[in-house]
């Protein structure tokens, strides 16, 4: 293989949308770095069969109804 051809792996923190926080190795920033999701598995509806709503913080939807609130959306 040749030498410096490959990002640098390492341990991030990744904190998931119920709060909990996990280490995983990933190409992600550097080491120690935490990457914050808004869906996961435990949040999103194709694995919790539909049951959990998506909670929109700042997302696109509020950007839409921010963007058109006069327009009557």
């Amino acid at each position: 293989m040749k030498k410096d051809t490959h990002p640098e792996y390492h341990i991030i923190d990744v904190k998931l949308t119920d709060g909990t926080v996990i280490q995983m190795k990933s190409t992600y920033g550097s080491e120690g770095d935490q990457l914050s999701l808004d869906i996961d598995p435990s949040s999103h509806p194709a694995w919790t069969g539909g049951n959990a709503r998506l909670m929109d913080t700042g997302g696109r939807v509020s950007k839409f109804k921010n963007k058109y609130a006069g327009l009557g959306f």
